[in-house]
């Protein structure tokens, strides 16, 4: 019988396969074949204006599509870039969602993505079948293994991309491609132990010479919660509380973001939000009748200070979630 771990590395290369899909011929390189695939698979060079529209899908959050342009090349004293977005709305969303690990920092040397202050190292380059190693992501340690690397072509041009799978102790595993001519993520997908896709983020296009504004928001997490209440049980008022301090490195924020997702049911049902400050000033208000629903809600809250209070009432069959983060805003005009 098949091991555990044996099983999960055979699911990650289906997922894998899966996500290399495309109108070309593939095959499948190694020590000796003449194919070009075995050679040095260099750290790309980016400059300012690349660019990569991706798609991400997770289960909790609707679907977006993003466009990710490098805004800055000589960050970290000249050792890193900064990646942004192309829409001031999509950045805001972003920084209080928290699902896409590629914005702000990444390293020139290895392309590490920046997680808590610190480079991640997602990739090891160059790419060779059979390469492993360690690293930290989603507050969770991963050993990853370069599954294979494989040739492609149209018949016109060539490519190569490298398969990529990671595991977890816990039965976690992503499942990655990094594709040489696109000089970045073709496709990656978080799978948790229990089989449930956390982030699925699919490459669509990709180019050079990005012009106009570009933002990267700096967020931190300061608020994440849910409540479901049912038609059978007696009216209910919560209330909690959370303080607002400053960002650990980078000082003050400049706004708060939140997410919020409601839908009542038919009948009796209703629901209501309310957000003060420790003045008793109302930061945010929201009511919900019979059939309402605010699906995916993005909004700002300009002056974070002190000391909040949540309170939510609800009746009948309700749903009410708010994620809200802190927000430090940084633009270029490129």
């Amino acid at each position: 019988m098949p091991s555990r771990r044996s099983l999960l590395t055979c699911t990650a290369l289906v997922l894998l396969l899966m996500a290399t899909s495309m109108s070309g011929c593939i095959g499948v390189g190694g020590d000796g074949d003449g194919d070009g695939s075995d050679g040095p698979f260099d750290v790309p060079v980016w400059s300012i204006g690349d660019w990569w529209l991706y798609t991400f899908s997770t289960p909790r959050f609707s679907d977006d599509t993003t466009r990710l342009v490098v805004a800055e090349n000589d960050t970290e004293d000249g050792t890193a870039y900064t990646l942004a977005i192309s829409s001031h709305t999509e950045a805001r969303r972003h920084a209080v969602l928290n699902h896409n690990p590629f914005l702000g920092r990444i390293t020139h040397d290895n392309l590490s993505a920046y997680e808590n202050g610190e480079p991640r190292a997602l990739f090891q380059f160059p790419f060779k079948g059979g390469d492993t190693w360690s690293f930290n992501l989603f507050a969770t340690d991963w050993n990853a293994t370069v599954v294979n690397v494989l040739s492609e072509t149209d018949g016109i041009t060539s490519n190569r991309i490298a398969l990529i799978a990671a595991q977890a102790d816990d039965g976690s595993q992503i499942a990655y491609v990094f594709d040489e001519n696109a000089r970045f993520l073709r496709s990656l997908i978080w799978t948790d132990g229990d089989g449930v896709e956390q982030l699925d983020m699919q490459l669509v296009l990709h180019g050079i010479g990005h012009e106009g504004e570009v933002w990267f928001i700096r967020g931190g997490d300061l608020y994440d919660d849910s409540w479901e209440h049912s038609g059978g049980m007696p009216d209910v008022e919560i209330r909690d509380t959370f303080f607002v301090s400053d960002h650990p490195d980078s000082g003050e924020w400049d706004e708060m973001i939140y997410w919020l997702d409601a839908r009542m049911g038919g009948g009796s049902s209703t629901g209501t939000l309310t957000l003060r400050d420790h003045t008793s000033i109302t930061a945010l208000s929201r009511t919900w009748g019979p059939g309402a629903q605010e699906e995916g809600q993005l909004g700002t809250i300009p002056y974070p200070s002190g000391e909040y209070t949540l309170t939510i009432t609800q009746s009948g069959d309700s749903e009410i979630a708010i994620v809200i983060a802190g927000g430090i805003e940084f633009s270029w005009t490129l």
